[in-house]
């Protein structure tokens, strides 16, 4: 199994999927990780980023925010999604793999009209 993890640079999890500038990239067998890299995102727009994720074989997803874009296109692409996480990324990964990884269900964006994330990008219909 291969885990990605929103990656800011300083193990932290990055907190806006459509942002993130790296993954980082767990593989586990026997529920124990074997190993672990860092991969560019390379890419621009929430389906761009979940067909990098696709292409790596990515069966699951640990990030912070997190649009319906972006939810979307991970699902098309068979990834399981885990929002709304914080704080360490190998802790985490580990707490995926104990099964005590807690969600937080308001860190999706569905928020269409009125707010935007910055200059250029807001959670709308705009999937690209």
């Amino acid at each position: 199994m291969k885990i990605a993890v929103t990656f800011d640079g300083n193990d932290s999890v990055f907190q806006h999927f459509g942002h993130t500038e790296q993954f980082k990239i767990y593989e586990v067998e026997d529920n124990k990780i074997i190993s672990e890299k860092i991969l560019s995102s390379d890419g621009s727009g929430h389906s761009a980023l979940a067909e990098l994720l696709a292409k790596e074989n990515i069966d699951k997803i640990i990030c912070g925010g997190i649009g319906g874009c972006a939810i979307s296109a991970l699902s098309d692409a068979g990834i399981e999604i885990f929002a709304g996480i914080s704080g360490n990324t190998n802790e985490a990964v580990q707490n995926l793999l104990n099964g005590t990884l807690v969600q937080n269900s308001s860190a999706t964006c569905n928020h269409h009209h009125e707010h935007h994330h910055g200059e250029n990008h807001s959670c709308g219909h705009n999937c690209h």
